[in-house]
């Protein structure tokens, strides 16, 4: 249901309430002033009572119990089609079938989040002016698919339609993947010659130090935001390439970095390419939330800052060997959402998962949600399931509230038998709303109108409010003798059967909230069923 037809339904609802109202004032019987044929001293009339409703249901105030929270996502890649498409030469219908499969899925398990690879290699899985259409799409650079349709669009609707959020993720720097077929004249590599560098793996990368690389990113990222109706962009931890992907080889960035130096620069050339990602992810936050404030920004870095933190971590270096000072990111405040990639086992004895999860929390100066990232596909365990379940319930117990976790990759979920049973019957056991971003301002929700018909057996209720274009989810809430239970419902459910009696039990009310982009409840309207 489109929010055209949503309002439509409000309305109509609003007409029969106020007509229901009309009907009983009508039907009251209004005292009159009393007459008297010979009265012995002067009677006063008597003033007429005002017509009064009395409601099938009666308006009150109670409280309700607290909504369950967390994040739940899975990565869902495209690059060398990892996950989706599952090829680069299937039809249309094809690739919609296998979308719609993993979303349901995701939400049949009870995950709230998507993390939808869009541009995999300075190309894209979506309608662009600015890059060409995706290798692995159609199986060639610049080819659209046929029929013509927007990938991210239909991933977004699809999302959506099942209460989930979709977060477009974005590969800021790598311009060329090696299993992306031969570079055309469509490919960004010729297009944008001047700003990108050949890696001895046959990959292709934007020099960040570039300004022109800045500048287009930007552009792409800004058009997405602009253009879609996303919940985040999300960058993972590739900013400059791993050494691995030079041989070894050092960054082959001498020219921009003598450009650097001739200008009077002073920074030695590590701390200057840090700058350079520094500069880089402060500017995309900033203009992502100036086109709009309630999209937000994540970044997934690599798990380990620096070897010896914190203490008795051993492993790569991101700030050496990435150039990538996550660590600043996340103290400046940066990101919205942080998940560092902690892909080892609870008992790794160079990489554990809690002291690292401690330690990004120490670090977590502005309080941004932390949410890791977990190897769901290989993590080296015997009982894989089972690890994955205590590392949920560790990040549970060090974040508190605010826990939440990204699952490399859906993969991870399907290739295990086991592996979604145990999460269904442990931790994911309830569907649950992602956690508030109480730093971002939203304009408040008003409390929807609720509306009970009495159908025998059962009562429909349904509910809507003003400003609907600001609400991504409802929580209905109903009571049997006087517990309450909750059920979380997407945007186009705007109404539901509840049976009167159930296990013995009867209904004593309803109550209902509505819930933002940005995880904020309005305030809720309850009603007794009589």
């Amino acid at each position: 249901m489109n929010i055209r037809n949503i309002k439509q339904t409000f309305f109509f609802l609003s007409a029969v309430a106020m007509a229901s109202c009309a009907s009983q004032k009508a039907n009251t019987t209004v005292r009159k002033p009393v007459k008297e044929s010979k009265p012995a001293a002067p009677v006063k009339p008597v003033a007429a009572t005002p017509a009064v409703t009395i409601p099938a249901e009666e308006v009150f105030r109670t409280v309700l119990p607290e909504i369950k929270r967390e994040f739940r996502g899975a990565w869902i890649a495209s690059v060398a089609n990892i996950n989706w498409p599952s090829r680069n030469n299937l039809t249309v219908d094809q690739q919609k079938a296998e979308a719609i499969r993993m979303l349901d899925l995701l939400e049949e398990n009870n995950f709230n989040a998507v993390i939808f690879q869009a541009r995999p290699s300075a190309d894209a899985l979506y309608t662009s002016n600015i890059e060409p259409w995706s290798y692995f799409l159609t199986g060639q650079a610049g080819r659209a698919p046929y029929p013509n349709y927007d990938p991210l669009q239909f991933w977004i609707e699809e999302a959506h339609k099942r209460g989930m959020e979709l977060h477009v993720w974005l590969n800021p720097y790598r311009a060329h993947h090696s299993n992306g077929g031969s570079v055309n004249s469509l490919s960004m590599v010729n297009k944008l010659s001047d700003m990108v560098i050949r890696l001895k793996n046959g990959m292709y990368w934007f020099d960040p130090a570039n300004p022109k690389t800045q500048g287009h990113v930007s552009n792409v990222v800004k058009d997405i935001v602009k253009r879609y109706d996303i919940d985040a962009v999300h960058f993972d931890d590739y900013f400059y390439p791993y050494a691995t992907y030079n041989n070894g080889a050092d960054f082959p960035d001498s020219a921009s970095w003598n450009e650097y130096v001739r200008n009077g620069g002073t920074l030695t050339r590590a701390d200057w390419r840090r700058d350079n990602v520094n500069k880089f992810v402060e500017r995309i936050y900033k203009e992502i939330h100036a086109e709009k404030n309630y999209v937000r920004f994540g970044i997934s870095p690599f798990g380990i800052w620096k070897p010896g933190y914190p203490q008795g971590i051993v492993g790569s270096s991101q700030y050496d060997e990435l150039y990538a000072d996550a660590k600043l990111w996340l103290n400046k405040g940066w990101v919205d959402y942080f998940s560092p990639q902690l892909y080892w086992p609870v008992e790794s004895k160079g990489q554990p998962f809690e002291p690292l999860l401690s330690w990004w929390k120490s670090e977590n100066t502005m309080n941004r949600h932390l949410w890791p990232g977990l190897n769901t596909v290989e993590v080296r365990a015997s009982d894989r399931p089972t690890e994955i379940r205590n590392q949920i319930e560790i990040s549970r117990q060090v974040l508190g509230n605010d826990a939440g976790e990204i699952h490399w990759s859906i993969a991870g979920l399907t290739k295990n038998a086991n592996m979604l049973p145990t999460l269904k019957n442990g931790p994911y056991k309830e569907k649950a709303l992602v956690p508030r971003t109480t730093w971002l301002k939203a304009v408040p929700l008003q409390a929807p109108t609720l509306f009970i018909n009495d159908n025998g057996s059962s009562a429909q209720v349904s509910w809507s409010t003003k400003n609907i274009g600001q609400v991504f989810q409802w929580v209905l809430f109903t009571q049997y003798n006087g517990v309450w239970e909750t059920e979380i419902l997407t945007l186009d459910q705007l109404s539901k059967e509840i049976p009167k009696s159930k296990d013995g039990k009867t209904l004593d009310a309803v109550a209902v909230k509505a819930i933002d982009r940005l995880g904020n409840e309005s305030d809720y309207t309850a009603k007794k069923v009589k």
